[in-house]
Protein backbone atom coordinates (compact mmCIF):
# COMPACT_ATOMS: atom_id res chain seq x y z
CA UNK A 1 0.00 0.00 0.00
CA UNK A 2 1.47 3.38 -1.01
CA UNK A 3 1.52 6.49 1.17
CA UNK A 4 -1.07 8.05 -1.17
CA UNK A 5 -3.47 5.10 -0.86
CA UNK A 6 -3.11 5.11 2.94
CA UNK A 7 -3.97 8.83 3.04
CA UNK A 8 -6.92 8.30 0.65
CA UNK A 9 -8.19 5.44 2.84
CA UNK A 10 -7.92 7.62 5.95
CA UNK A 11 -9.81 10.51 4.33
CA UNK A 12 -12.58 8.08 3.38
CA UNK A 13 -12.70 6.90 7.02
CA UNK A 14 -12.59 10.28 8.81
CA UNK A 15 -13.08 8.95 12.33
CA UNK A 16 -9.78 7.12 11.96
CA UNK A 17 -8.02 10.22 10.58
CA UNK A 18 -7.89 11.95 13.98
CA UNK A 19 -6.58 8.76 15.61
CA UNK A 20 -3.93 8.41 12.90
CA UNK A 21 -2.80 12.05 13.17
CA UNK A 22 -2.73 11.87 16.96
CA UNK A 23 -0.70 8.65 16.82
CA UNK A 24 1.79 10.23 14.44
CA UNK A 25 2.10 13.33 16.56
CA UNK A 26 2.49 11.44 19.82
CA UNK A 27 5.01 8.81 18.70
CA UNK A 28 7.88 9.09 21.16
CA UNK A 29 10.33 6.92 23.02
CA UNK A 30 9.32 7.93 26.56
CA UNK A 31 6.02 8.88 28.21
CA UNK A 32 7.45 12.37 28.91
CA UNK A 33 8.24 12.87 25.20
CA UNK A 34 4.76 11.66 24.26
CA UNK A 35 3.13 14.11 26.67
CA UNK A 36 5.28 17.00 25.39
CA UNK A 37 4.43 16.19 21.77
CA UNK A 38 0.72 15.90 22.49
CA UNK A 39 0.76 19.28 24.25
CA UNK A 40 2.30 20.78 21.11
CA UNK A 41 -0.99 20.50 19.21
CA UNK A 42 -2.59 23.92 18.84
CA UNK A 43 -6.29 24.53 19.25
CA UNK A 44 -6.40 25.30 15.52
CA UNK A 45 -4.89 21.91 14.68
CA UNK A 46 -7.44 20.19 16.90
CA UNK A 47 -10.28 22.14 15.23
CA UNK A 48 -8.97 21.30 11.75
CA UNK A 49 -8.70 17.59 12.58
CA UNK A 50 -12.26 17.63 13.93
CA UNK A 51 -13.57 19.35 10.78
CA UNK A 52 -11.81 16.78 8.59
CA UNK A 53 -13.79 13.99 10.27
CA UNK A 54 -16.93 15.57 8.77
CA UNK A 55 -15.86 15.42 5.10
CA UNK A 56 -18.81 14.32 2.97
CA UNK A 57 -21.50 15.23 5.52
CA UNK A 58 -24.49 16.94 3.88
CA UNK A 59 -25.05 20.68 3.93
CA UNK A 60 -28.10 21.56 6.00
CA UNK A 61 -29.20 25.18 6.39
CA UNK A 62 -29.02 25.95 10.13
CA UNK A 63 -27.52 22.51 10.86
CA UNK A 64 -24.74 21.61 13.25
CA UNK A 65 -23.98 21.94 16.93
CA UNK A 66 -21.04 21.42 19.26
CA UNK A 67 -21.97 17.72 19.29
CA UNK A 68 -22.01 17.24 15.48
CA UNK A 69 -24.44 17.32 12.56
CA UNK A 70 -28.10 18.11 13.28
CA UNK A 71 -31.31 18.64 11.37
CA UNK A 72 -31.33 22.15 10.05
CA UNK A 73 -34.09 24.75 9.82
CA UNK A 74 -36.22 25.97 6.92
CA UNK A 75 -34.89 24.38 3.73
CA UNK A 76 -32.52 22.28 5.87
CA UNK A 77 -35.22 20.86 8.15
CA UNK A 78 -35.18 17.43 6.47
CA UNK A 79 -31.41 17.08 6.20
CA UNK A 80 -28.97 16.13 8.96
CA UNK A 81 -25.70 17.99 8.47
CA UNK A 82 -23.93 21.32 8.82
CA UNK A 83 -24.19 24.80 7.43
CA UNK A 84 -20.93 26.76 7.20
CA UNK A 85 -21.05 28.29 10.69
CA UNK A 86 -22.34 25.05 12.20
CA UNK A 87 -19.25 23.22 10.92
CA UNK A 88 -16.83 25.80 12.34
CA UNK A 89 -18.76 25.91 15.62
CA UNK A 90 -18.46 22.11 15.86
CA UNK A 91 -14.76 22.01 14.95
CA UNK A 92 -13.73 24.70 17.42
CA UNK A 93 -15.86 23.15 20.19
CA UNK A 94 -13.61 20.06 19.92
CA UNK A 95 -10.72 22.42 20.75
CA UNK A 96 -12.56 23.83 23.76
CA UNK A 97 -13.62 27.13 22.17
CA UNK A 98 -17.27 28.19 22.07
CA UNK A 99 -18.53 29.99 18.93
CA UNK A 100 -21.95 31.34 17.98
CA UNK A 101 -23.96 29.67 15.24
CA UNK A 102 -23.99 32.68 12.93
CA UNK A 103 -21.27 33.72 10.48
CA UNK A 104 -21.59 37.42 11.34
CA UNK A 105 -21.08 36.72 15.05
CA UNK A 106 -18.13 34.38 14.43
CA UNK A 107 -16.49 37.19 12.46
CA UNK A 108 -16.35 39.14 15.74
CA UNK A 109 -15.26 36.19 17.95
CA UNK A 110 -11.50 36.20 17.96
CA UNK A 111 -8.50 38.14 16.78
CA UNK A 112 -8.28 39.41 13.19
CA UNK A 113 -5.35 37.87 11.32
CA UNK A 114 -3.76 39.11 8.07
CA UNK A 115 -4.19 36.60 5.24
CA UNK A 116 -0.40 36.16 5.03
CA UNK A 117 -0.28 35.17 8.75
CA UNK A 118 -3.03 32.52 8.63
CA UNK A 119 -2.50 29.25 10.48
CA UNK A 120 -4.28 25.91 10.58
CA UNK A 121 -7.70 26.35 12.16
CA UNK A 122 -8.14 30.06 11.46
CA UNK A 123 -11.59 31.05 10.25
CA UNK A 124 -11.84 32.51 6.73
CA UNK A 125 -14.75 34.80 5.89
CA UNK A 126 -16.27 35.61 2.50
CA UNK A 127 -19.04 37.65 0.86
CA UNK A 128 -21.57 40.03 2.26
CA UNK A 129 -20.52 43.29 0.58
CA UNK A 130 -20.27 45.91 3.34
CA UNK A 131 -22.48 44.02 5.81
CA UNK A 132 -21.63 40.90 7.75
CA UNK A 133 -19.83 38.14 5.84
CA UNK A 134 -22.10 35.43 4.44
CA UNK A 135 -19.77 32.43 4.47
CA UNK A 136 -17.15 30.99 6.83
CA UNK A 137 -14.60 28.21 6.37
CA UNK A 138 -11.74 26.74 8.37
CA UNK A 139 -8.18 27.03 7.06
CA UNK A 140 -6.28 23.72 6.75
CA UNK A 141 -2.94 24.92 5.38
CA UNK A 142 -1.43 25.02 1.88
CA UNK A 143 -4.25 27.30 0.67
CA UNK A 144 -6.87 24.64 1.50
CA UNK A 145 -10.01 25.32 3.46
CA UNK A 146 -12.76 23.00 4.65
CA UNK A 147 -16.34 24.26 4.54
CA UNK A 148 -20.01 23.43 4.10
CA UNK A 149 -20.63 25.32 0.84
CA UNK A 150 -24.36 25.29 -0.01
CA UNK A 151 -27.64 23.39 -0.14
CA UNK A 152 -27.27 20.20 -2.15
CA UNK A 153 -23.54 19.97 -1.46
CA UNK A 154 -21.40 18.31 1.24
CA UNK A 155 -18.58 19.33 3.58
CA UNK A 156 -15.53 19.53 1.34
CA UNK A 157 -11.99 20.83 0.97
CA UNK A 158 -11.38 23.69 -1.48
CA UNK A 159 -8.26 25.55 -2.65
CA UNK A 160 -9.80 28.94 -1.97
CA UNK A 161 -7.07 31.15 -3.46
CA UNK A 162 -7.43 29.34 -6.82
CA UNK A 163 -11.14 30.14 -7.16
CA UNK A 164 -11.98 33.67 -8.39
CA UNK A 165 -15.19 33.88 -6.30
CA UNK A 166 -13.37 33.24 -3.03
CA UNK A 167 -10.45 35.53 -3.92
CA UNK A 168 -12.83 38.36 -4.86
CA UNK A 169 -15.13 38.00 -1.83
CA UNK A 170 -12.53 37.33 0.87
CA UNK A 171 -13.37 39.50 3.90
CA UNK A 172 -10.79 38.46 6.47
CA UNK A 173 -9.43 35.81 8.80
CA UNK A 174 -10.07 35.38 12.52
CA UNK A 175 -8.24 33.23 15.06
CA UNK A 176 -10.77 32.10 17.71
CA UNK A 177 -9.83 31.49 21.33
Amino acid sequence: MTKHSVFLWLTLHPALLISFVTALLTTATTPAQAAATKKALTRGQIAAAAALTQLGVSFSWGGGSSKGPTLGIGRGSRTRGFDCSGLTLYAWSRAGVRLSHYTGAQYRQGRRIPLAARRTGDLLFFGGGTGAPTHVALYLGRDLMIHAPKTGDVVRKTRFLNIPYYRATFRGAVRPG
